[in-house]
């Protein structure tokens, strides 16, 4: 008598898809134009089913708030990358950089201590609020990225704050236009994290 064995593949961790989760505000959020023409979406788009991406960014957060939801969503989704878009709001309240830096440090930590890498995705404010905050809020970001030498995109809107071709009227969000730019400015950085997780990215993005 014969005797087959059926050899059955069970869904390994090895088999699923990274998933990257981005904590940010307004920026990340897509305010003030259609959801699918932002740049979280684009990346979505750009990752074709290679990489899972959980959107957690809300308009009007802070570094505050996001530390403060972080743990749940890190439990909830297991991420593989965390990219890091906060801090935008703390600015336009005149919050001291040094609360700012505490809270994302936090983050840093608390993804790390999850298996998580780290991409800083930072942000500067209108010099109106004086050059010494200004370097002093833009310098959280810089000695973050050194200190858990994670990657650092230094401005998100770097080529579009100015340009008021690429911003809604209020002067502070981007248009839908200027959203692939936004992800142009965020690929090298996470390009490489990507490839640390396995994901075959194209030649040419």
């Amino acid at each position: 008598m014969a005797v087959v064995l059926a050899l059955v593949t069970l869904p390994t961790q090895a088999d699923e898809h990274p998933v990257l989760l981005v904590m940010g505000d307004s920026l990340s959020a897509a305010y003030g134009i259609e959801q699918q023409d932002g740049w979280v979406s684009l990346l979505e788009t750009r990752l074709d089913g290679k990489a899972r991406v959980i959107n957690a960014s809300i308009s009007g957060e802070t570094s505050s708030g996001g530390a403060s939801r972080l743990p749940d969503l890190l439990g909830q989704h297991e991420p593989d990358i965390v990219l890091l878009e906060l801090g935008g709001n703390d600015g336009l309240r005149g919050l001291p950089p040094r609360q700012l830096e505490a809270n994302m440090a936090g983050m840093i930590e608390a993804s790390q201590a999850a298996d998580a890498e780290v991409l800083l995705l930072g942000i500067d404010i209108p010099p109106n609020y004086g050059q010494a905050y200004r370097d002093a809020f833009t310098g959280v970001y810089y000695r973050l990225a050194k200190e858990f030498e994670v990657p650092l995109v230094p401005f998100l809107l770097e080529g579009i704050a100015l340009d008021d071709n690429l911003m809604q009227n209020d002067g502070i969000h981007p248009t839908a236009a200027a959203q692939p730019r936004i992800l142009d400015t965020v690929w090298p950085e996470l390009a490489p994290l990507l490839e640390q997780n396995d994901v075959q990215l194209a030649s040419e993005s």
